[in-house]
């Protein structure tokens, strides 16, 4: 196994290791969210809260690191601040939620529901593939690699075949990130940083790129039809033909391509 592969087998192994604690329904967590202050939060880590109701609930006061939460309903809850590392979130459904100033880090939330989800400012590496997120607020989100871990081999965010159709991604910084296929029609990516990620088949029609930085992307077939180009870098891109939509496309006068 390649090294830049490394820490997703890790992650894997995590998902697959049992919870230590038992299993807890919705009653319970209220329970324990209604005893939680700041000086003794709510204990959820490493709880199997599998396919449970916990939509509308305040979460802000509880420890959510580790917990599995597979196929749960967290909408409209507010779990803003919350360090949710190493959790299991694959299909759970987060509409509406605010996750703004989270910590998400080795995590597969593959096929999650993050329609109209507050994810402002937060930290973001693993897997969200085939994920949901139209209409969602990345504003200022940190969700590019991480550099400071090599020696786990390149751990970065992968997106791709992601919605994020109509959402606000701008001043989001999405370094190196796998982005393949992704549906970025009529999003905000005003200042956004886009180096070096893989944008094979990903569809920009209609989207605010003014001022974006896709500097060293992999373009093929990507389609950038409608979109704001003002300011957008393109440096590094050799073959413009490659870029589908160019002529169609706004500003593209104002567009930084060499």
């Amino acid at each position: 196994m390649k090294i830049t592969f490394y820490w997703t087998g890790l992650i894997a192994i995590l998902f697959c290791t049992p919870a230590s604690a038992a299993e807890l329904d919705r009653v319970a967590v209220e329970q324990a969210l209604g005893k939680a202050n700041k000086a003794h939060p709510a204990d959820l880590g490493r709880k199997d809260l599998t396919d449970i109701d916990l939509s509308n609930l305040d979460f802000t006061l509880a420890r959510l690191w580790g917990s599995d939460l597979r196929r749960s309903d967290l909408s409209n809850s507010d779990l803003s601040g919350l360090n949710l590392d190493l959790s299991v979130l694959s299909k759970v459904n987060f509409s509406n939620a605010n996750l703004a100033n989270t910590s998400i880090f080795g995590v597969h939330i593959g096929s999650a529901i993050l329609i109209n989800a507050n994810m402002s400012n937060s930290r973001f590496i693993g897997v969200m593939d085939r994920a949901n997120l139209s209409k969602a607020n990345l504003t200022h989100a940190l969700w590019g690699a991480d550099m400071k871990n090599q020696s786990m081999g390149l751990m970065r965010a992968s997106l791709n075949n992601v919605n994020f159709t109509g959402a606000n991604l701008s001043y989001a910084n999405f370094d190196r990130a796998l982005m393949r296929y992704a549906n970025f029609s009529n999003a905000n990516l005003h200042n956004a940083v886009l180096f070096g990620v893989d944008l094979s088949g990903a569809d920009f029609s209609g989207a605010d790129l003014s001022g974006a930085d896709l500097t060293g992307t992999t373009l093929e077939d990507t389609n950038f039809a409608g979109a704001d180009l003002a300011g957008t870098r393109f440096a590094g891109i050799k073959d413009k033909s490659k870029l589908k939509g160019l002529r169609s496309s706004k500003n593209l006068d104002k567009a930084l391509i060499d």
